[in-house]
């Protein structure tokens, strides 16, 4: 039986998600579809909160990436359009036609076992531009196209393709060449007989830099959530709009302290005995540790947040537990709030300072918060 933990909670601002959407709307505009990315449990910040939140606020479809996140929404009640970005296996075919889940399609297997089935499916073509992940190959899709003519109860409804470098450069050579070939592509299809098909290339980058990337539909990632996709990005745009743009962070991460204790001069922290205090210090327990998270290898960089101040990490990092200096904070008693990630007071330790510390990015920090620690809504 699952239980919440009460020690550890993340927290999402309502209003933080809903006011990045409308940064995204005004963005595309009323006529390009918006698909927020909701899949990874929506980038750590929950599939169900975010789902419904998206959908009140407009979003047309809501993206996800493999069929079990499909099921989870629609088990909200949510009736509509989802697209699946991810793989889709052929025994899970008609599952996603029972869910009326559009899906990609960029194997022939799939198209066969779509023939076997006689579903009514509504999918989507992936192809490849550059990136080299799932997709088709420019030269291979005629023969795809003409396999699903032939299928009378498949409906090709999108051309789908993804970019490889638009995030990470304020150089966007790259970005530009794979839109080219998208665009040929597009005209290649439209002449074999499929128009007014919805096609779709922008990530959160795109959809903010490049009007020109946003065709029918956007397909809205970390922006969603209020982090950026880059440093290069948000540079990219700084340059390029006279506007400023400002996207506002939606999650916030706490824990409580489970103890505090004394410890003299010369004593260890901690496996390994890799901190030793070089004064008397007074130093707090946390019931949180890389099982929930919040990785092994944060300790010595790292620091919390406690009645608005900074304290830092000791010693190594365990699996339910890491302990910081609380010395200098008068304040901290047994069950203290802990900031992990987010504001207190007048200081914010955001996604992106925790990846410095872990040599990652704000994505991974987000998404890799455990799924069954308890998220609750706020404002």
């Amino acid at each position: 039986m699952n239980r919440d933990n009460p020690l550890i909670w993340v927290e999402i601002s309502a209003s933080a998600l809903a006011h990045n959407f409308k940064i995204l709307r005004e963005s595309v505009g009323s006529e390009v579809a918006l698909a927020p990315m909701v899949k990874s449990n929506a980038y750590g910040h929950g599939l169900e909160i975010c789902s419904k939140i998206f959908r009140e606020c407009g979003a047309e479809y809501l993206a996800v990436n493999s069929i079990f996140e499909a099921e989870r929404i629609r088990a909200t009640g949510d009736s509509g359009k989802i697209y699946i970005a991810g793989f889709t296996p052929n025994s899970e075919i008609s599952r996603a036609v029972e869910l009326d889940a559009e899906f990609v399609v960029f194997n022939f297997e799939t198209l066969d076992a779509l023939a076997k089935s006689n579903l009514p499916a509504k999918i989507h073509l992936k192809v490849e531009t550059g990136t080299n992940r799932q997709g088709v190959q420019k030269s291979e899709i005629p023969r795809f196209l003409d396999k699903i003519s032939a299928l009378s109860k498949i409906e090709l409804v999108g051309v789908a393709m993804h970019f490889a470098d638009i995030e990470d450069t304020t150089s966007h050579d790259f970005a530009e060449k794979q839109l080219a070939e998208f665009t040929a592509i597009r005209k290649m299809i439209e002449s074999a007989g499929f128009p007014n098909l919805k096609f779709h290339a922008a990530n959160s980058a795109a959809t903010l830099l490049f009007p020109a990337t946003h065709f029918e539909i956007c397909r809205t990632g970390i922006a969603n959530f209020g982090m950026w996709p880059s440093e290069e990005t948000f540079l990219s745009l700084a340059e390029n709009r006279k506007s400023k743009i400002i996207l506002r962070p939606a999650l916030g991460w706490k824990t409580k302290i489970a103890q505090i204790k004394k410890i003299a001069a010369g004593e260890s922290v901690g496996y390994g005995r890799t901190f030793t205090a070089e004064k008397d210090s007074t130093i707090a327990i946390l019931p949180i540790g890389y099982f929930d998270g919040f990785a092994r290898n944060y300790a010595e960089k790292g620091s919390v947040l406690i009645s608005g101040k900074r304290a830092k990490i000791i010693g190594r990092i365990c699996m339910n537990i890491l302990m910081v200096d609380v010395s200098d904070i008068p304040d901290a008693k047994l069950e203290s709030e802990v900031v992990l990630l987010g504001r207190s007071g007048e200081d914010e330790i955001t996604a992106e300072e925790i990846a410095q510390w872990g040599g990652t990015i704000n994505y991974e920090i987000t998404t890799r918060i455990r799924e069954n620690i308890l998220r609750k809504v706020v404002e």
